[in-house]
């Protein structure tokens, strides 16, 4: 599971990472929470890296209201090829979500323990991620919605949670948006020396 992440980089740092042209203006946050705006990079039209703002919590093409993306903020590695809501997504739509950390929390509801989750000398990183389009049949208006992946946990954060999100290497982006070439291997857990884990 996913929920929670902290994205606190500036658009200059994303475009200088992720090797895109422009990243629109967004309002960082150490807490971004589903439903929200925020940067996701995918392949335009011409083929080239491109960024834009999307609504977190993925909406197909056949919902009937933006609320259905509530439910499908993260979609599970193992269905996404099967599952109504992501299979057309998966099969055409692949995008990388970029982070500073992500959270999981441990303990009894009240006494909560709230971890944070980064990679080691990495200071901005990225999920694997779908994006759909959605028009609002209301008024017409388009809109980008985008969901996380997450896989079974590797050891590190199976004491934390049985699932993490499932993260991209800066040497797989490539792979991982363009479809044709990706493949299942890349949404295995992520490597356990890379990981790590601290109190927020």
């Amino acid at each position: 599971m996913c929920g929670r992440y902290d994205l606190s980089q500036n658009p200059a740092a994303i475009k200088a990472h992720f090797r895109v042209p422009s990243v629109p203006e967004f309002l960082a946050s150490p807490d971004v929470r589903p439903t929200e705006l925020k940067p996701i990079v995918r392949l335009a039209q011409d083929g080239d890296r491109e960024c834009v703002l999307a609504r977190w919590g993925l909406v197909p093409s056949w919902a009937k209201d933006l609320k259905f993306g509530n439910r499908c903020i993260n979609a599970r590695a193992e269905t996404i090829a099967t599952t109504p809501s992501f299979r057309s997504a998966y099969a055409k739509r692949h995008c990388l979500v970029p982070l500073d950390a992500f959270y999981e929390w441990t303990g009894e509801k009240g006494h909560k323990t709230k971890w944070r989750i980064r990679l080691k000398d990495a200071p901005l990183f990225a999920l694997a991620g779908l994006w759909e389009w959605w028009r609002d049949p209301a008024t017409s208006q388009g809109v980008e919605t985008y969901t996380i992946i997450t896989t079974e946990a590797n050891a590190a954060i199976a004491p934390l949670h049985d699932r993490m999100p499932v993260i991209v290497g800066e040497h797989d982006y490539t792979r991982w948006l363009d479809v044709a070439a990706s493949a299942p291997d890349q949404l295995a857990p992520y490597p356990l020396d890379d990981i790590v884990i601290e109190r927020a």
